[in-house]
């Protein structure tokens, strides 16, 4: 029932009109081929969480800085049940046309399923990836209600957009009042490396990666790898374009000065080329003609936000930071830890040459223990942390007598 309407819109053009040409027509040609390329990009994203609801425990997550593991395993779930439906409504539209939906694509993600802090990273900018699919897809599409249908997606990949952004822990939900387009082949530059056994009749940009390992911030000088940058061509002729959603034309910098500009945050997406040319904001007007590889995209995070802190805590480049956890133990277990942080305090001080070492060690050994002999394994009163400092006992008090 969840899918039905959406597939009878897709379908309403075979039904109120009996010229199948309508659909086989030069214009139609590229309704075909954007429903063909979004449906495997759908695919795509599926069997991404698929593979990564697979792999990882919960133990992987909260390793990962999240307070919880129900949170991203939660979010992932529905995420990837979107993705199938998108891809099952797609399917059904271009069986509608008489079509045939490519299902050949083969989807490896082992080299970014190594980590969970990689694996959610990947996954936001799979979704960043899919608005923009979508955003430049829509200038291709010829009719109306095939527009409709493909739009009803878009807000639901940017809904996605959004939960990922939140989700890195470090970006803002929605960092920008615009976002940025792609062609299809601009898309396979980002997607192409995970994709392979099919033929989308696409020529894909060659690939485009940013190395730095540091965190990227405004100030960061930034650092490319591609086949397209093999020597042949002097690096001191490049030029790397940097587009933000709204702006007009894209940041041309040398290529030896690519330094990411002040008031940026969020998703930018960069390009090589050799011409110094800026490049314009929308996949019909974007010279291609000048390209050597791209795009690719890098989140410039400036300004965090609590609902993501809540949901997942980092520092620096992505990596997780302690987290302080309470739990409840028994009378027993807080006497022995206080007794080994009171043994461990006297080891130290006799090791100093203190000649009075002994004695507060063995004042809060007894003291110890005496508040469970004396109350047979009642209620802990003494306070501190245990021998090596990692965990802090905080001892039983009893409350104030009624006045």
């Amino acid at each position: 029932m969840r899918y039905s309407s959406f597939l009878t819109l897709l379908a309403a053009p075979l039904a109120v009109s009996a010229a199948p040409a309508r659909f086989y027509g030069k214009r139609a040609e590229s309704d075909i081929l954007v429903f063909t390329f979004a449906d495997v990009l759908e695919q795509l994203e599926s069997q991404f969480y698929t593979q990564a609801i697979a792999k990882f425990q919960e133990s992987d997550f909260t390793a990962a800085g999240f307070t919880s593991a129900s949170i991203p395993i939660e979010q992932f779930t529905v995420i990837q049940g979107d993705e199938i439906a998108h891809s099952v409504a797609l399917q059904a539209g271009l069986k509608a046309f008489g079509a045939t939906p490519v299902t050949s694509c083969v989807f490896n993600f082992d080299s970014v399923l190594t980590d969970v802090t990689t694996m959610a990273a990947t996954a936001r900018l799979v979704e960043n990836l899919g608005v923009a699919a979508y955003l430049g897809g829509a200038t291709l599409l010829t009719d109306p209600v095939l527009l409709d249908a493909a739009g009803s997606i878009l807000t639901i990949e940017a809904r996605h957009q959004t939960i990922l952004n939140l989700m890195s822990g470090a970006g803002t939900a929605i960092p920008q009042a615009f976002d940025i387009p792609f062609s299809p082949s601009e898309v396979l530059a980002v997607a192409s490396p995970f994709i392979s056994g099919c033929d989308l009749g696409i020529p894909a940009n060659p690939t485009l990666s940013v190395t730095n390992t540091e965190v990227v911030l405004p100030g960061t000088l930034l650092s490319f790898e591609s086949v397209a940058l093999n020597g042949t061509v002097s690096e001191d002729s490049l030029f790397c374009n940097m587009i933000t959603g709204g702006a007009p034309f894209s940041i041309s910098l040398p290529l030896s000065e690519c330094v990411v500009p002040e008031g940026i945050n969020g998703p930018v997406a960069i390009w090589i080329t050799s011409d110094a040319t800026p490049l314009i904001n929308n996949v019909r007007d974007r010279a291609v003609d000048k390209l050597i590889a791209g795009p690719t995209m890098a989140f410039i995070d400036i300004q965090p936000q609590t609902l993501g802190q809540m949901a997942r805590i980092v520092s620096g480049a992505g990596s997780a930071i302690e987290s302080v956890s309470t739990e409840t133990i028994s009378p027993e277990a807080a006497s022995s830890i206080i007794n080994s942080a009171g043994t461990a305090t006297a080891t130290g001080e006799a090791a100093s040459g203190t000649d009075s070492a002994v004695a507060p060690a063995e004042t809060a050994n007894a003291a110890a223990s005496a508040n469970f002999e004396g109350t047979a394994g009642g209620p802990n009163t003494q306070t501190g942390p245990s021998g090596d400092g990692s965990i802090t006992v905080n001892g039983w008090s009893n409350p104030p007598a009624a006045a």
